[in-house]
C-alpha cells in the first residue's frame, strides 16, 4: 500500500517537528504536511490528501474540536486522532463526540502514539484504558450526559474560554484569539459563571487559574 500519509495540525512548531521526525522514521508512515491552525489545516487536507489528521485541541482562533466537526462534515472518511496536553478525562469524550477516532495525551511515550496512529488507520478507536473504563461506567449507569464535574456542564466553546481565562488572558484578548466580539466573550463568561455557580468575575478568574495550574 505504500506509506500512509499523515497531516499534523498543531501550533507548537517544536512539538510538531519532533512528532514528524519520529513518524518519518517508520517504514509505513510519512508526514505529508504540517499546519499551525484550522484554516491552514483545511487547505492542507485538500493539497496533500492525508490518510489521517493528527489534531491538537489548543489552536489559535478556531480550536481543534471545531476542526474535527468540520472534517466529519466535509471529509467523512478521513479519521482524526487527537494528540493533546489537555486532561483526557475532560476532553476525550468531547473529541470523540465531535468525530475523532482517538485521543492520546502528549505525555505518553512515542511508541504509544504510533500504536494509536496505526489503530485509527486500521479503523479502530483508540483511547486509554482509563477513558474506556469511564465511558463504560457512564453507559452502564445510564448517565448519558456523563456529568462528573461542574466543568462537564460547559459547552466546548465555554470550556475554551474558561481555559484561556485560566491562562491569564483578558476578555479583549480572548475575543482576538477566538475571532469573536468582546460582547460574545462576555456572554460566554456570564454563562460559565452561572453553570459553575460563581458570583463574580474574580471568583471565575481564581477558579480558572487554579484549574489551569493543576495541569488541565
Amino acid at each position: 500500500m505504500g506509506r500512509r500519509k499523515i497531516l499534523i495540525v498543531d501550533d507548537h512548531p517544536i512539538l510538531r517537528k519532533g512528532l514528524a521526525m519520529v513518524i518519518d522514521q517508520e517504514p509505513d508512515l510519512v508526514v505529508a504536511g504540517e499546519a499551525e491552525d484550522v484554516p491552514a489545516g483545511l487547505d492542507m487536507i485538500e493539497t496533500v490528501k492525508p490518510d489521517i489528521v493528527i489534531v491538537d485541541l489548543s489552536l489559535p482562533g478556531v480550536d481543534g474540536i471545531e476542526l474535527i466537526k468540520t472534517m466529519k462534515l466535509k471529509y467523512r472518511d478521513l479519521p482524526a486522532l487527537v494528540v493533546s496536553m489537555h486532561d483526557e478525562t475532560l476532553y476525550a469524550e468531547r473529541a470523540l463526540r465531535a468525530g475523532a477516532r482517538g485521543y492520546i495525551m502528549k505525555q505518553e511515550a512515542v511508541d504509544k502514539v504510533l500504536v494509536a496512529i496505526r489503530k485509527v488507520l486500521g479503523g479502530e478507536i483508540f483511547v486509554s484504558d482509563r477513558i474506556t473504563t469511564k465511558m463504560l461506567e457512564t453507559l452502564i449507569s445510564g448517565d448519558a450526559k456523563g456529568v462528573n464535574t461542574p466543568l462537564d456542564l460547559l459547552s466546548n466553546r465555554e470550556l475554551t474560554v474558561f481555559r484561556l481565562i485560566g491562562q491569564g488572558f483578558k476578555t479583549s484578548q480572548i475575543a482576538d484569539k477566538l475571532h469573536l466580539s468582546v460582547k460574545t466573550i462576555e456572554s460566554y463568561r456570564s454563562h460559565i459563571k452561572e453553570k459553575l455557580k460563581l458570583n463574580t468575575g474574580t471568583d471565575l478568574m481564581k477558579y480558572a487559574i487554579q484549574w489551569d495550574q493543576n495541569g488541565n
